[in-house]
């Protein structure tokens, strides 16, 4: 499947924000219309923070495991993501790009490494929910980047 991107910019200085994203727990905040029940193992920021959460949807009994995999200050964080009982595989990408005027730009890329056969069937579906669930995450983002 195609990748999907979803950016916001907010007023806040590109190494603030990437100060933000990098500690995993603060994910939950603006990721919590899409998954519940959180819990956090390993170091709180950087390279090998994890996270699990289930996925918030009626009757989900669905998990999903995210570790950061890389995180290059203050620039670029990537996580990895398994779903699906280990047949979904995601790899996310945050970058932070100085804006001329002053703020950041972030985008947020989605790509999958690995689908369930359900899912192959219909990628034009799996790719608009996504983008619309990302678009509403930074937009929560991007709200309390900028009242913090």
């Amino acid at each position: 499947m195609k990748p999907v991107t979803a950016a916001t910019t907010v007023s806040k200085p590109r190494e603030e924000v990437f100060e933000f994203l990098d500690v995993l727990a603060n994910h939950e905040t603006f990721m919590n219309h899409l998954f519940v029940d959180w819990s956090f193992s390993g170091p709180a920021r950087g390279v090998g923070a994890k996270a699990r959460a289930r996925v918030s949807a009626p009757g989900s009994r669905e998990w999903a495991d995210f570790e950061i995999a890389e995180a290059e200050r203050p620039g670029r964080i990537v996580e990895e993501g398994v779903s699906s009982n280990g047949k979904r595989h995601t790899r996310g990408t945050y970058r932070f790009e100085e804006l001329p005027e002053g703020g950041t730009k972030i985008s947020f890329e989605l790509a999958w490494t690995s689908v369930p056969r359900s899912e192959r069937l219909a990628p034009p579906l799996a790719r608009l929910f996504i983008r619309r669930a990302n678009g509403k995450a930074m937009r929560r983002l991007a709200s309390q980047l900028n009242q913090s």
